[in-house]
């Protein structure tokens, strides 16, 4: 599982707590008690500062969580798939860098609870509604 950040309050950790699949998540701009969320993360998995990158099955993946400079590293061509969160809007581009921003879980700001499926031998993914 990727996360692009913004768990807001340690608290949140509780209802990921019976994940079964790895996790590895970036903090966010609305993280302030990082020393807590890590901690309460721990037994899930590392949260990073962004950007970060992580390598899964052979394939580059940069983590952020603000956009700001997308366009520029996917030009840059030295990832497979560049992942982001931050405007809860979903964002896919298909190309030879694989941009996502998966929308939001929890649907507080958009009213829509999406997550993306990756599918890193297709190089593509799918968003579901939940």
């Amino acid at each position: 599982m990727l996360h692009g950040g913004d768990y807001i309050a340690p608290f949140n950790a509780r209802w990921m707590g019976d994940l079964t699949v790895p996790f590895v998540g970036v903090f966010g701009n609305n993280d302030g008690e990082k020393f807590g969320l890590r901690a309460l993360f721990e037994d899930l998995g590392p949260i990073h500062r962004p950007p970060y990158v992580h390598e899964w099955e052979g394939k580059r993946i940069l983590m952020l969580h603000e956009p700001d400079e997308v366009d520029a590293l996917v030009d840059s061509g030295a990832y497979d798939v560049i992942f982001y969160g931050h405007t809860h809007e979903i964002d896919v581009r298909r190309g030879d860098t694989l941009v996502i921003n998966p929308g939001e879980a929890c649907g507080w700001t958009t009213g829509r609870e999406t997550v993306g499926i990756l599918d890193l031998n297709a190089m593509d993914v799918e968003i579901v509604a939940l």
